[in-house]
């Protein structure tokens, strides 16, 4: 007679029990039940890092070792951890033995009121393993304002970027940035530096029912589809940066909630002659990392695309299957011509993105399917462009998103262009009157002027708190002219 298997997750390196946690049950909820309380609640919706986490994840370079990966734990499901293993603040150092981010933000004056400081502390570590992080050569980490390093980066090769979704209301960025800009290389004896060379945790399957509730980790693709058949309601699950903010703020609840995150068939990424497969439950930071800038549009949108936490967790298969008017990624794979495979016990079907979204968060995807995975096709067009009008620089949600696909002629005459648009309709949509006038004719300001006023009666604008609808139609009047500024200048084409 076997075993049954124990129901847990390592928690700073000791086993912690997952047994009678509910589906709904955040990480963050979790955890501090465990006395964890460094890991906090700010926003309960991911945008302000004070819940952020450190877990061991499958390296993006497909060579099975372990990459560190920050998160936000308010969204995930607790039962999402169970096998894996998680670092919070209070496991990468003690008040004897400081971590080396520890050590810097004190010794810069990185905290003050202390709230948001071990969010902090954990997005810096998790940076701070990065494997290629490296000094700029000839720079000196010590300098606060390094220059021959690219923006955003320090001197010792730390990404800004990984902080963009961590909020401090009271000490002020400078002395953080300095603490992330002071950090050396791990220590040869660094036992979490030394967990990268080892494999990752395996994703092994689970289900828990607790108070009329399941969560459910399916082996497979095949598993997984027979599921939704026998489950059309059931809620699918990945970086749950969607579902985690229902969950938390609206009070949602699923009585069947199915982890689809490390599903091997929903993480491949493949090219061949016609297109890039890109596997729909890949996070945002695995594609941006994979694709190594192969798709220069997606490269835009990634990083103007909420936060390094969230994208650590987001998957294009979440920000489609929602079919949201306002995803960032959409208008991009629009103009990338982008398709989705559709995949349910019965089969596999291709939908053009385009023909996809019926109406507010409505898609042409059955209760009983998923996405399996979105095709862009080969070659993609050389002059592109993502426009995110928002009111933060990062970590925001767009009031107009616009995304451009152009190819052009040796006579700098328009062959073909594609047009995405976010925030100003029901749903995604492309500018076929802008493109109809743009295509076959000369790329010169006045053919941008015309065009410009077709885009500006693109969609169904609307007022909200993000934008007024009179503001929406002249984003959308000056993105255009804005694009033929950038192609102006400097670009090249094909």
């Amino acid at each position: 007679m076997s075993t049954p298997r124990t129901t847990e997750a390592s928690v700073n390196g000791r086993p912690r029990s997952l047994a009678g946690v509910p589906a709904h049950t955040t990480a963050l909820d979790w955890l501090r039940d465990l006395g964890l309380t460094g890991c906090k609640e700010g926003c309960a919706e991911g945008e302000c890092g004070a819940c952020a986490v450190v877990v061991a994840r499958p390296a993006t370079t497909g060579d099975d070792t372990t990459e560190w990966v920050s998160i936000n734990a308010c969204l995930i499901p607790a039962l999402s951890l169970d096998g894996q293993e998680v670092l919070t603040a209070e496991g990468l150092g003690t008040p004897e033995h400081l971590h080396p981010v520890q050590r810097e933000m004190a010794l810069r004056g990185g905290s003050q009121c202390g709230y948001c400081t071990p969010g902090f502390v954990c997005a810096m570590a998790a940076e701070f393993y990065r494997a290629g992080r490296a000094p700029a050569p000839g720079a000196d980490r010590h300098d606060a304002e390094p220059e021959h390093v690219p923006a955003m980066h320090g001197p010792n090769g730390f990404d800004l970027h990984a902080l963009s979704g961590n909020l401090c209301r009271c000490t002020g960025y400078r002395p953080i940035r300095d603490a992330a800009y002071a950090l050396g290389e791990p220590d040869a004896d660094d036992p979490i530096a030394a967990r990268r060379t080892a494999a990752p945790p395996a994703a092994r399957p689970a289900e828990h029912t607790v108070d009329g509730a399941t969560y459910v980790r399916p082996a497979d693709l095949a598993g997984t589809l027979r599921l939704l058949h026998d489950h059309p309601d059931a809620r699918l699950v990945a970086g749950s940066t969607d579902w985690g903010v229902e969950v938390n703020l609206r009070g949602a609840r699923a009585t069947y909630v199915v982890g689809i995150e490390r599903i091997p068939e929903l993480r491949e990424l493949t090219v061949d002659d016609d297109a890039y497969t890109l596997g729909a439950a890949l996070t945002l930071t695995e594609l941006e990392r994979r694709l190594g800038g192969a798709i220069p549009l997606l490269d835009e949108v990634f990083e103007q695309f909420a936060s390094r936490l969230i994208r650590n967790g987001a998957t294009l298969g979440g920000n489609l299957g929602t079919a949201s008017p306002i995803g960032d990624t959409p208008p991009a794979l629009l103009a990338l011509d982008a398709a989705l495979v559709l995949a349910s016990s019965g089969g596999e079907r291709e939908v053009r993105l385009a023909d996809y979204f019926t109406g507010y968060r409505q898609s042409v995807k059955r209760p009983d399917e998923l996405i399996k995975t979105i095709r862009i096709p080969l070659p993609v067009a050389p002059v592109t462009a993502f426009h995110k009008i928002a009111k933060r620089r990062f970590d925001d949600i767009s009031g107009v998103a616009v995304a451009y696909a152009m190819r052009m002629g040796p006579d700098r005459s328009v062959e073909s262009i594609f047009i995405g648009l976010g925030g100003v309709a029901a749903t995604p949509i492309r500018a076929l009157a802008a493109e109809r006038a743009l295509a076959g004719r000369p790329w010169t300001r006045e053919v941008v002027a015309a065009a410009a006023e077709e885009m500006a009666g693109a969609g169904t604008p609307m007022s909200d708190h993000r934008a007024s609808e009179a503001y929406r139609i002249a984003m959308l009047r000056n993105s255009l002219p804005k694009f033929f500024a950038e192609t102006t200048e400097g670009a090249s084409h094909e």
